[in-house]
Order: structure tokens, then sequence, then C-alpha cells
């Protein structure tokens, strides 16, 4: 007996939502329907593709490697049918997209007024998080990450990548004089992150090390006001180019040791769950959004 595409998407959301009473949920099933067609394919399977206990469900090792098989084939049959939906209607809905403030203040927010009137019955909402959100669990449809992804369960399409600069305003500069050196740069007044560690080391070469390890003086949850306490005089920061190359081009800010960074990129991307529902809002955000950055 041969698995049914129904039986597939299932199992992929049972293992997205983590139980079967969201998967039912969220598919607008029944909790028993949902719990039949998990079992009806792990009897066509003939094998166990997670683990029920009561408090959670695990996948088993099959069950991994279907996991992906799985997601393959629901996504291409998605895809065909958004393709063919594409042509004859236009993307409408909520689309809830979350990034970073500063992102959001310095790559999103300018072209929002251009997305509105490209797709009109898009219901657009934006979200700020400094950390990492569950898209799920805050019912985000994407999410634009900075550095490394670590969650390979979601959809990720690239956007760039945006190199740091260390940068300091004129004011500053007249005050406390320009470092000429990694040595030098310890005597000032530098601003860092609380969190996490590695965004307070900066991209300098320091000895044998291929990075120079800050100690700052005043600390911030956002990059967004790092660059604020920057342009206020208050010290020297190392920031992406995406929240700093306006204010570089303005002269509000000035970069640095430029020759003795190292070039470092922060990449960026977007993720998402696909699904069929959100496939064209997503693909039309992204489609949109990708060319106007600068990064």
């Amino acid at each position: 007996m041969k698995t049914s595409t129904d039986e597939l998407l299932v199992f992929v959301t049972v293992v997205d939502s983590g139980s079967i009473t969201a998967a039912a949920e969220k598919l607008q099933q029944t909790v028993s329907g949902v719990s039949r067609a998990l079992t009806r394919l792990e009897k066509k399977l003939d094998t166990a593709l997670v683990r029920r206990t009561t408090r959670r469900l695990q996948l088993t090792e099959e069950g991994a490697l279907f996991l992906g098989r799985a997601r393959a084939i629901l996504a291409a049959m998605e895809e065909a049918e958004q393709s063919v939906a594409r042509r004859r209607q236009r993307p409408s809905g909520r689309l809830r997209v979350d990034a970073a403030s500063p992102f959001m203040l310095h790559c999103i927010a300018p072209h929002v007024k251009a997305f509105a009137a490209l797709y009109p019955e898009i219901q657009l909402e934006l979200t700020s998080n400094e950390r990492i959100v569950d898209l799920l669990e805050q019912k985000v449809d994407i999410a634009i990450r900075i550095g490394a992804l670590q969650d390979s369960t979601l959809h990720a399409r690239s956007l760039g990548a945006s190199k740091l600069r260390i940068v300091a305003s004129p004011g500053y500069l007249a005050e406390a004089g320009e470092p000429v050196s990694v040595e030098e740069l310890r005597g000032h007044r530098l601003l860092g992150f609380t969190a996490p560690e590695h965004l307070n080391r900066w991209p300098l070469p320091d000895g044998e090390r291929a990075s120079f390890k800050i100690e700052p003086a005043l600390v911030a949850s956002s990059g967004e006001t790092i660059r604020q306490l920057a342009l206020a005089d208050s010290g020297i920061a190392c920031l992406a180019d995406f929240m700093t190359a306006a204010d570089v081009r303005a002269n509000r800010l000035a970069p640095i040791l430029d020759a003795l960074l190292i070039d470092e990129r922060q990449p960026v991307s977007a993720v998402f769950y696909q699904s069929a529902a959100l496939a064209g809002r997503v693909q039309a955000f992204l489609d949109f959004i990708g060319p106007r950055l600068s990064l």
C-alpha cells in the first residue's frame, strides 16, 4: 500500500508542532484522526517513526531519515502548485516578519511603503527581537537571522553578508584622539554587547590571535543602542555596515583602523517553514526585499 501525501503532511506537522494535539489544531483535524494517520503511515513503512511519551515525541533514527525525504516531497508538490497559482492570483493574507531591531530599522522599514504598493493584498506585520525566536511559538512566517544558522529544520534563503567595521563619531575622535593600533585601542572607551560574547571579539589581529577581545566600558543588548551611543560621542563601536554605512557617508561616523581590519562578514539569512498557504506571500517578500538590501 502506497503512502499518501496527506500522511506525509501529518507526519511532518506532528514533528514541527511537537505533539499530536498541536498538529491536529494546525491541520484543523481531530486528535484521533491525526494519531490514526501517523499510525497508518508507520504500519505502511513497517517501522516506528516517533517514540511517544507522556511529555513529548522523539524521532527515531528511521523517522529522522524519513523526515528529510518527506519534507522534500511536500516542498516539491507545494512549489509545483504555487507555480501554477502564482500565474493566476496575487499573494494575499497576513505575513509576519521578525528581525533584530537594527536590521528592521535600516533594511526593512525603508522599503515597506514600496512593498505595500506592489502587494496591497498582503497584510505585513513586523516584529523585532534581539534573540532568536521560535517561529511556531511566535507565529512568525519569516525571521531574518544574522550569523551562522543553527536550526536545520527550517528552510533558509541567503540575503547576503554584511561587513563588520569599527567606527566612532568625529566628536569622540576630536576629544579622545584616533587610535592607530590595537594597542592604542585598549586605552579608549569601547562599546560592547551584553550577549552573545562573540560580538565582543572584534576583527582585528591581536598578537597571535585572530580577533581582539574587548573590555567594554559600556554594554548594551541592541546594536541600534550601540549605534546611538557611538553617534552621541560615547565611544568606539564595531557594527555591521548595514547599520552604519549611511552614517559614514554623512560623516556622522568615521571608520577607524580599516588598514588592520580583518574582512569578517556576518551572513544574513531569511528562515521560514514552507507551507502551501504561505508560499506565495513568503516568495513575494523575499523576491522583493533581496535585491534592495545593500549587503
